[in-house]
């Protein structure tokens, strides 16, 4: 009950931050998800900081102001404490804290020492909490948040109103909740900031039975717990939800993440999203740059390799204007089936899926596993890269399986979509599972969605992993099989034809075709009324 009641005052806090912004003209504005998700960090990492420096002294703990207490230690005292902190919060001095900010509230300029807080806050924990582009620049953890409002008399006032929102709540009896709540409060957050726009890159927002199906199988029960010191990379990571996901069910503190995504808003949300599930020792890792152009990770001179990939990649996008620099001698180990044509019309169809697919593929350590979103006209495509691609997953011996999700599992799109499954350590049995009947159709505003329930989740889950052949629903096949079937990985395609034969008496038999007979008499009868219907009616025409 407690943490119910949080949730619900959390989810005030940030509809109170939506509310100041709309009141100063930031309402549905590019910049308002800027404001937000930074005044919604900077509470949390205060409210950490808090929690992490009252565990170590026990008069900070029983203080009845911690922060003038805190302030009182000495030089030396204060060294020390900072030390001990745990590694994933940020060092904060006594002028960073809200209290500290809530007392100077009414000086002239509380402007420029707010947003000077927040920049020296970024600036003293760079290390920690920057993101990297593939360029080498640092994206530091704050911005000069006033500078928003355009009118520079509005911007005390407009700090004034956050700072007196934030002081009315903490977060520090939370700090010990698990992924599942945080998780749902990071949606809300970026409820309205991650909408599907297009197509675009990395705009695209998982869903969370894809998520959990896809941690589920890379993970199961089995290992829970037994996997460590692996790296999990979402080349394509937006958001992160994928990311979130598998690290969750291998456990945050035994992987590493890594990820790359062109877009700026999806590496901030990134490393929101890192902060809130204790994994900001994945920070370094997060690179903001062209994934397909400059892949940023690398092991010396080579791409790195990993244990794990998850990823759902934008299908179609015009990269015509970087296409010809792919097409290199460097990357043809990578780009082993080919880059797609650019197109004389209708660039922006360009199947940007099938180089994120490659570049996945090639990627994987040996023995290394991924799951990757595509289009389900992947499966079956006879001739081109798609085709090409499923050959090497065959001949090498690196395909697990396929799940093929119910339309509008994604409600931005109407693309069908399947969940490809590569495993380089399976030599055999490849499961091919038809989901597109399950699942309850709803309306998602002006689109129609399909939500799958947990049990439906939890079947798709449970027969994967056990490999099993559930008529209608799901087949194992071996690479041959495959082969035969001209590479088609639609499980359709393997389900056996069945004919029901049903025993009769010759007098059973004969009712059954009178029965036919007499019905196609009737049929003939009524056609032939119809005709000549038909034919009066015309003539009548003609008479006029």
């Amino acid at each position: 009950m407690v943490t119910l009641d949080f949730s619900q005052q959390t989810r005030q806090l940030i509809d109170n931050l939506k509310a100041i912004c709309a009141t100063y003209g930031l309402g549905n504005d590019g910049n308002e998800f800027k404001i937000i998700t930074q005044v919604f960090l900077y509470k949390f990492l205060n409210d950490k900081f808090a929690f992490e420096i009252k565990k170590l002294d026990e008069n900070l703990r029983q203080a009845d102001k911690w922060e003038a207490a805190y302030a009182a230690l000495s030089a030396d005292e204060l060294e020390l404490l900072q030390m001990q902190v745990s590694a994933d919060t940020a060092r904060l001095k006594p002028e960073h804290f809200i209290a500290h900010l809530f007392a100077r509230q009414n000086e002239a300029g509380f402007a420029r020492l707010f947003d000077d807080t927040l920049r020296d806050i970024a600036s003293s924990n760079n290390e920690i909490f920057a993101v990297k582009t593939d360029g080498g620049a640092k994206v530091t953890l704050f911005d000069r948040v006033s500078e928003y409002i355009t009118d520079p008399n509005r911007r005390d006032a407009f700090c004034k109103a956050i700072i007196n929102k934030l002081v009315e709540f903490s977060f520090e009896r939370i700090f010990n909740e698990k992924y599942d709540f945080y998780a749902g409060l990071f949606e809300y957050l970026i409820k309205d900031y991650n909408k599907d726009s297009g197509g675009k890159y990395a705009e695209y927002y998982t869903p969370h039975a894809v998520a959990k199906i896809m941690a589920a199988i890379l993970v199961p029960d089995s290992q829970r717990g037994l996997v460590r010191n692996v790296s999990c990379y979402d080349p394509s990571a937006g958001s992160g939800t994928l990311l979130m996901n598998i690290a969750h069910a291998i456990g945050e503190q035994r992987c590493s993440l890594y990820s790359q995504d062109i877009s700026q808003k999806s590496s901030g949300l990134l490393r929101l999203n890192l902060i809130l599930n204790n994994l900001v020792h994945s920070i370094p890792n997060i690179i903001q740059g062209n994934t397909l152009l400059h892949p940023a990770h690398r092991d010396g001179t080579r791409l790195k390799k990993f244990d794990y990939i998850v990823s759902n990649p934008p299908f179609k996008m015009d990269f015509s204007d970087f296409r010809n620099q792919l097409d290199s001698e460097e990357n043809r180990a990578r780009f082993f089936a080919g880059i797609p044509n650019i197109p004389k019309q209708a660039t922006e169809k360009m199947a940007i899926y099938q180089l994120f697919l490659q570049h996945i593929i090639h990627s994987l350590k040996p023995g290394g596993q991924a799951a990757v979103v595509v289009p389900t006209g992947f499966i079956t495509a006879q001739s081109g890269i798609d085709r090409k691609i499923r050959e090497h997953l065959v001949e090498h011996k690196m395909l697990a399986g396929v799940v093929s999700m119910p339309s509008n599992i994604f409600a931005t799109t109407g693309t069908n979509v399947s969940i490809l499954f590569i495993n380089r350590a399976n030599q055999d049995g490849v499961v091919l599972i038809d989901a597109s009947n399950l699942g309850t159709k709803v309306k998602d505003g002006k689109n129609q969605k399909t939500l799958l329930s947990s049990a439906e989740e939890d079947r798709i889950i449970a027969t994967f992993n056990a490999k099993q052949a559930v008529e209608d629903f799901s087949v194992l096949v071996s690479y041959a099989d495959i082969a035969a079937k001209n590479y088609s990985l639609s499980a359709g395609q393997y389900f056996e034809v069945r004919i029901e034969y049903s025993a009769l008496t010759p007098q059973e038999f004969t009712d059954k075709m009178q029965g036919f007979t007499t019905r196609l008499d009737a049929l003939f009868a009524e056609s032939a009324g119809l005709e000549q219907e038909i034919k009066k009616q015309l003539a009548g025409l003609r008479y006029e």
